[in-house]
């Protein structure tokens, strides 16, 4: 592991992953072990930020994890921790806090949608300083990487801004880290709009094939393709999308000009995509399954990643105290 540079992300727990969520960062997660020194947490605490009701929490870390595990995660090339069981992570982001202004925080775009969203009249700090505990989280492990999509590119620039300003203050602690910057593909839910666990569009990594056919083959598609006869266009199609994903480019391009010409009707589209898509699913959902059998396993695979997750922190925090100098 010595010499490589060092990446980090994170998961808030909220249960077991979809498709999306797959695609989208842990298919990436998996494929980083090779090069990189990797660290991958439960952001436990960052459920706190707007809710109080925890009580799914436990249980949504084994099934998270289960997944991770499932999908190739390796606790012997990857450091999987939880990040409250490394309270480090509390006490520099409390000294972070002090350093950073309130209106760094104000900007940062998420804050104001989450408000939105959730329809927050009173936010607490803790939904403002969220963006703060995610850069003591980064800067904790002094990562090189933060793998993330576009939209979360703000994070990482306060990051590096609040790095320079504690460095400023007390001297070369921390690193700046850059955003690795991860494609994330289009992935539709079975209603066509984006793959949510709140819209009940979601395929899950946990979903057995004939729960994934169930879902797929009512999929909705183009809807100008209201009969067999009609000719359709891919382009618009959210089932083209995972043809994307998921399908050779000879069969890809053998369904487009199909659907194009109506020469078949979209149930047969989407049988030939469930041929490609079903066999990678199974392989993750077989594996996720053996974990999740075990749960204590899990468990003891998180307690001991974030032992050695502490060791790290507690090392970044000598330094950081050091650099502080407040005991006699």
């Amino acid at each position: 592991m010595s010499g490589r540079e060092r990446v980090l992300s994170g998961m808030r727990p909220s249960g077991r992953l979809h498709l999306g969520n797959y695609l989208g960062a842990l298919a990436n997660w998996v494929k980083l072990q090779d090069d990189y020194d990797c660290f991958y947490f439960s952001a436990d605490w960052h459920v706190l930020t707007d809710r109080t009701d925890v009580s799914d929490v436990p249980a949504n870390t084994i099934e998270m994890a289960a997944d991770w595990l499932g999908a190739g995660l390796d606790p012997e090339r990857s450091t999987l921790f939880i990040q409250s069981l490394v309270p480090e992570h509390a006490e520099l982001h409390l000294l972070f806090s002090m350093v950073t202004p309130v209106a760094w925080l104000e900007r940062v775009p998420t804050y104001k949608e989450r408000i939105e969203q959730l329809g927050i009249t009173s936010p607490s700090y803790g939904l403002l300083g969220y963006p703060l505990l995610q850069s003591a989280d980064i800067l904790m492990y002094k990562a090189k990487w933060v793998p993330v999509g576009i939209d979360q590119v703000p994070h990482i620039e306060l990051t590096r801004e609040v790095a320079r300003r504690f460095n400023a203050a007390f001297g070369p602690v921390f690193p700046e880290p850059d955003a690795k910057l991860t494609e994330i593909p289009k992935v539709p839910g079975t209603d066509g709009r984006k793959m949510s666990k709140s819209y009940g569009n979601d395929i899950e990594l946990a979903d057995p094939p004939e729960v994934i056919r169930a879902k797929i083959r009512p999929m909705v598609t183009d809807p100008a393709r209201k009969r067999r006869s009609d000719p359709g266009n891919p382009d618009i199609c959210p089932v083209f999308d995972l043809h994307k994903i998921f399908t050779p480019p000879a069969d890809r391009e053998f369904c487009a000009t199909n659907c194009r010409t109506a020469g078949f009707g979209c149930l047969d589209c989407k049988d030939i995509l469930l041929k490609h898509m079903l066999p990678p699913l199974e392989k993750i959902r077989a594996r996720r399954q053996s974990f999740a059998e075990k749960p204590d396993t899990i468990k003891q695979v998180l307690v001991e990643g974030s032992r050695r997750a502490r060791a790290v922190a507690q090392k970044t925090m000598t330094e950081v105290r050091d650099a502080v100098k407040l005991l006699p």
